[in-house]
């Protein structure tokens, strides 16, 4: 008998969770994303803050004579870093889009509420109604949990212990499932945060060591040179400053809107195996 318990779990555990995707879920490959962002940098540094309308004479080899002129004699690094800030935003949105998709069509706590009160009427047909109306990652791992719930319910051999066991494995596989699509990217804006300090600071030194050779060049001071040399200093360290302070600012709101996200799967999938434990 014991042996046939134990068949009857397995069995009951090889069926994969069930996942349902709709709507953006995400960008798999934020390597051509970033690839593409730089392309996209060193076209505008070049062909828009080098044209020769900044620059006096027309020639970007002069002094500039506003900001985008300005910006041009930063450097090399420049554009590199610009291209990790619009790498930045474009992971900012794509991550705002998939969270949507993933928190559903109305509101968590709501969605919550709603399924905590037909938990408690032990209404299986109207928490199944209300994950398929509300649709993300919640609702999927719900409707997953439910699906074993009743699975589960109507095997005659497992003991009362087996079946929460597999209903609680079945709620931890289905989370585990849906994590990865909701973590996606994230690592790659936690990373941008340090490199955009980084490539600041390296520009920031670049521009030093222009400024320096300025002022050794035949013991007195170009100050064009020095000009140029400053400029691409401080061109550098706010645009590392700026891509990493937004980089941070985006990675903590979506951990944060994650966190939320698992926390509403706790709730409802404790609820859930308290339900079938009291009703059983």
């Amino acid at each position: 008998m014991e042996t046939k318990q134990n068949n009857a779990t397995a069995n009951v555990s090889k069926k994969p969770a069930a996942k349902k995707k709709t709507g953006f879920t995400g960008i798999k490959s934020a390597f051509i994303v970033i690839i593409i962002c730089l392309v996209v940098s060193f076209l505008n540094f070049y062909l828009n803050f080098g044209n020769g309308v900044h620059f006096q004479g027309g020639d970007n080899a002069n002094n500039p004579v506003d900001i985008l002129g300005t910006i041009y004699k930063g450097g090399v690094i420049v554009p590199i870093i610009h291209g990790l800030f619009l790498t930045v935003v474009v992971l900012g949105i794509e991550r705002a889009l998939a969270l949507k998709t993933a928190f559903g069509k109305t509101s968590l706590f709501k969605f919550v509420q709603n399924t905590r009160a037909a938990l408690a009427k032990n209404d299986l047909a109207e928490v199944k109604s209300i994950c398929d109306k509300q649709g993300g990652t919640v609702a999927n791992v719900v409707s997953a949990t439910l699906a074993k719930y009743k699975e589960v319910d109507a095997d005659t051999v497992l003991t009362k212990e087996q079946k929460i066991l597999a209903i609680q494995k079945e709620l931890d596989e289905a989370t585990a499932l849906e994590m990865p699509t909701l973590q996606q990217n994230l690592p790659i804006l936690a990373t941008l945060t340090t490199l955009g300090v980084l490539l600041g600071l390296l520009g920031t030194v670049l521009g030093m060591i222009t400024s320096f050779q300025a002022l050794a060049g035949g013991g007195g001071a170009d100050s064009a040179a020095l000009s140029v040399g400053i400029s691409e200093a401080l061109i550098n360290t706010a645009s590392g400053i700026a891509t990493s302070a937004l980089a941070v600012t985006l990675y903590n709101y979506f951990t944060n809107k994650i966190d939320h996200l698992t926390y509403s799967l706790d709730e409802v999938g404790f609820t859930l195996v308290q339900t079938f434990s009291a009703t059983h």
